[in-house]
């Protein structure tokens, strides 16, 4: 299948990201039941981390940015089903490592094939719908209902120029899951008042994010093409190679302070390649990096902790849910760091254009 130009960057990441999976299964059991139940379970961390790679790394390589993670996470979960059907650890471990009682171990779930088709349905359909819609064969997300330009003088070449371009394009990915959600509420048949719940009930708690999206790109905007990005790409690349250490520490603090990996890449991505450009690193590592760095700062994200305990007791407790995360996500940033040192050396085309 041929690779759409704008997906390189999606199978740079999607490599990087293949090989930084092996890891945090192992993290997630030890976590979870200890070293004992990590040594016990080894089998579910290896299945898991290759079910995980099977999904994702195809798509995000061959069909762009948008599935990745959702393919990876449902393949995965397929996997382990299948594990489990014909493997059991010799003694199940819950939460602390304390052995599960024979009831907590019951496996039936009461639930009939339609309910378990219902349950799955919205998934199919999101998958279904956008990659019909974004995939390589599809020119929809490059459909342009309105362009903007000036030109801008760059702060790196005398007497260059650069265009700064905004383009809306009302037809990516994001349209693609509202069609995949107006699919998924006529098949359920939601009705319209429970239409006006939802919809009220998402205004609700995401409209001060909205507006977060709406400044957060206004200011890329202007960081990028005011010269500040150049600027500092300048004065970074005196640090030399050794910048490859500071890439993906960057994009960690990017998102654990706005919370958003698309808010680090529009503020920090022009940044990382131009630093990559003026120290002849391949084109796409620096960026890689800085986006794969921001997904590891996810768990210390304030944003993130809010959301992830919504349902439980540390409600209103997230700090003690950020300190406990911040040392595993240096676990992985360092992990990240030689992966992203080792491609530098060893595998400079994986970040090839």
């Amino acid at each position: 299948m041929p690779r759409r130009k704008g997906s390189s960057l999606s199978g740079s990441i999607s490599k990087i990201v293949a090989i930084l999976a092996l890891l945090p299964p192992w993290i997630l059991l030890y976590l979870v039941s200890g070293k004992k139940g990590m040594l016990g379970a080894w089998p579910l961390a290896i299945v898991g981390s290759l079910g995980y790679i099977a999904g994702q790394l195809p798509v995000g390589t061959y069909l762009g940015p948008y599935l990745p993670d959702v393919v990876g996470a449902t393949v995965c979960f397929g996997c382990l089903l299948v594990l489990l059907k014909v493997w059991r650890p010799a003694e199940v471990l819950g939460y602390g490592g304390v052995p599960l009682s024979g009831g907590a171990r019951d496996t039936s779930h009461g639930l009939s094939g339609r309910e378990v088709f219902q349950a799955w349905l919205p998934i199919l359909v999101l998958v279904a719908v956008v990659v019909a819609w974004t995939g390589p064969w599809s020119s929809l997300p490059g459909k342009i209902a309105l362009h903007l330009q000036v030109s801008a003088a760059s702060a790196i070449t005398q007497g260059a120029t650069i265009a700064a371009i905004f383009n809306w394009t009302p037809f990516v990915g994001g349209t693609a899951i509202l069609v995949s959600w107006l699919i998924v509420a006529l098949l359920l048949r939601v009705n319209g008042n429970q239409l006006a719940e939802i919809w009220n009930k998402t205004w609700q708690q995401m409209w001060g994010a909205l507006l977060v999206g709406v400044f957060i790109f206004g200011l890329a905007y202007v960081y990028n093409y005011s010269g500040m990005a150049a600027s500092l790409a300048s004065g970074f690349s005196k640090i030399g190679v050794a910048f490859i250490l500071v890439a993906p520490i960057l994009g960690w603090i990017g998102v654990a302070l706005s919370g958003s990996n698309t808010s680090t890449n529009a503020m920090f991505g022009k940044f990382q390649a131009l630093v990559g450009q003026i120290l002849g690193f391949p084109p796409l590592l620096l960026p890689t990096l800085n986006s794969v760095g921001a997904e590891i700062g996810k768990p210390v994200a304030p944003q993130t902790a809010s959301v992830g305990v919504s349902t439980t007791k540390f409600v209103r407790n997230e700090g003690a849910v950020i300190r406990h995360n911040m040392g595993w996500t240096f676990v992985l940033l360092v992990y990240l760091t030689l992966i992203g040192v080792a491609c530098y050396l060893f595998f400079p085309a994986v970040a090839a254009i």
